[in-house]
């Protein structure tokens, strides 16, 4: 086994690796976490209000979208807004990173309450991507979350 200086040369080549790797990660202004929240609030409220013009200026045509249930494409989420029977919604937890400028990766929690006195709390996470020049959902994904 060799020891010494290759393995001191492998962990300084490492710990400058990691530096370079996280200096990659594209920082959000403050203001800007506020804007994506607003941007999946807004999501949100247009699924709850059965707005498909609200949920066509934000999502894009090729999102991906994955539930429980299955995976859906655009058209697909558009055509079964009509079953959503959401009362109200909060979403919380926010996390968000950018790990390459004009992509914006963000999970929360969200608390639902359906029209019928039922209500869930799912994990989230959406991908924001900047598509000619409007910020857009290309991905997102809930799931219940499990009780602590």
């Amino acid at each position: 086994m060799v020891t010494g200086q290759p393995v001191a040369l492998f962990v300084r080549g490492f710990s400058y690796g990691v530096i370079v790797l996280s200096a990659m990660a594209v920082s959000l202004a403050a203001s800007d976490h506020d804007d994506f929240i607003a941007r999946e609030q807004a999501v949100w409220n247009a699924f709850k209000n059965k707005n498909a013009d609200a949920v066509k200026k934000l999502v894009s045509t090729d999102v991906v979208a994955v539930y429980p249930d299955g995976m859906y494409n655009f058209q697909q989420r558009l055509d079964s807004m009509d079953k959503i029977e959401m009362k109200s919604f909060s979403l919380s937890d926010f996390n968000i990173v950018s790990p390459a400028a004009g992509v914006a990766i963000i999970s929360y929690k969200a608390k639902v309450e359906n029209k019928d006195g039922t209500s869930s709390e799912l994990n989230c996470g959406t991908v924001w991507k900047i598509q000619n020049g409007e910020w857009k959902a290309v991905f997102h994904a809930d799931m219940p979350a499990q009780p602590k």
